[in-house]
């Protein structure tokens, strides 16, 4: 019979449905299952065999990782023999008595190392000791409340775990140790104990902020109530936090009481939104029909009168959304800019005092180059051409100035 025959091929069922396994000691009988067929007797005695077998596996795996100490493997091996002695299963019993039996060098060489290692660690304990010591020291002196006590929980556990070295000095290390602790949780707690009462103040801050924001929850005066309930909010800050059973609930309360009049400011704002939406339609349409009764300015009475109409039908409407003011604003100020600016210049154009500085300005320079051309001549007489050049010059300067001037009249005039 080989090591990898399947575990069913060291079983037989006997005509009375009685199971045996076979063993190098011999045949013995494991169990009867009269109620059966003779394969589904010998399955299941063979699935006995197969949770043996897994449990050898684990054993040996664990014993070779070393997961157990050599004496908890020792025993752990002694349990699961005793529990192979007499199995009621069916399979290779003999393969799982061997695994058994070849973890003894390993349990040996094991113990071996760990007497080693316990030799070497003693000699490093003390200094793991001193230096945890030395923190615990750091740490009650300190003010680290919430990580120093979780800090003094793995000391702790990291104390535990060590060996003891010896006992004069393990005791006096310990000494030091203690007291770190026990001054930390002290100081810790006397700590907390004034961090209560300020929760506690916080706590009547609180309750007096949710009775003032439920004095403010259904008010519709928004603008106010809304830097009403931002103060309010700074106070619930700077408050701080109330113990930590109820500050959920007063937040929830506080919240509960923003909510509603922003909910309801939301709401009300929406509402105007739609209507501002069709305000702005509506003017957006209006703008539309009179633009082109307005500009280009052509007829001034006609474009006064249809900017006249235009604004009497823009005051009737009302608000538009903030982001429409602007342009709607910008192409209004546009009409009411081309209606000025017709109007000013039709001013300038009939403006008498204008005209008669216009006038009065042509005459003077017609004046000037008579003057000049009169000098021209009596130059050339004299037979001074410098002179007489001169004088044209300034006399055609003048002219093209008079060219202007004349111009202007002519604008007064229409």
């Amino acid at each position: 019979m080989t090591q990898s025959a399947g575990p069913e091929s060291f079983g037989r069922v006997a005509e009375d449905m009685t199971v045996y396994v076979r063993t190098p000691e011999g045949e013995r009988a494991v169990g009867q299952m009269p109620d059966v067929t003779p394969e589904e007797a010998l399955a299941f005695y063979v699935r006995r065999f197969q949770a043996l077998e897994l449990e050898v596996n684990l054993l040996v795996a664990r014993v070779r990782q070393q997961n157990l100490s050599p004496e908890e493997a020792r025993k752990s091996v002694a349990t699961v023999r005793g529990t192979l002695k007499d199995a009621s299963a069916v399979g290779d019993l003999a393969a799982l008595e061997a695994q058994l039996d070849s973890l003894g060098p390993v349990l040996a060489q094991q113990s071996e190392q760990r007497k080693q290692a316990r030799a070497e660690q003693s000699a490093s304990t003390r200094a793991a000791k001193e230096e945890m010591v030395a923190e615990a020291e750091r740490i009650a002196a300190g003010n680290d409340w919430r990580g120093g006590v979780n800090r003094f929980r793995d000391l702790l556990e990291q104390w535990k775990s060590l060996p003891r070295i010896d006992r004069p000095t393990d005791e006096a290390l310990w000494h030091r140790f203690s007291t770190a602790r026990t001054s930390y949780t002290k100081r810790r707690k006397a700590q907390f104990a004034e961090q209560a009462q300020r929760r506690d103040a916080a706590r009547v801050t609180k309750e007096k902020i949710i009775a003032e924001a439920e004095t403010l929850a259904d008010s519709t005066d928004w603008g106010p109530t809304s830097a009403a309930f931002r103060d309010l909010m700074q106070r619930w800050k700077a408050a701080g936090p109330a113990p930590r059973e109820v500050d959920d609930q007063l937040w929830s309360r506080f919240r509960g009481l923003q909510d509603r009049f922003f909910g309801a400011r939301q709401a009300q704002q929406e509402t105007e939104n739609a209507e501002f939406a069709e305000n702005q339609r509506a003017k957006e349409a209006l703008l539309a029909e009179f633009e082109p009764q307005v500009v280009p300015v052509q007829d001034l009475d006609a474009s006064r009168a249809a900017y006249r109409t235009l604004l009497e039908r823009w005051s009737e409407i009302g608000k538009v959304p903030r982001d429409a003011m602007r342009p709607l604003d910008g192409r209004l100020r546009a009409l009411e800019n081309a209606v000025r600016e017709a109007e000013e210049e039709n001013w300038r154009r009939t403006d008498p005092e204008a005209r008669a500085r216009a006038e009065e300005t042509a005459a003077k320079l017609r004046a000037q180059i008579a003057t000049l051309e009169e000098r021209a001549e009596k130059a050339e007489a004299r037979g001074n051409t410098k002179a007489a050049q001169e004088a044209r010059a300034g006399a055609e300067t003048y002219r093209t100035w008079l060219e202007q001037a004349e111009r202007a009249v002519q604008d007064f005039s229409g």
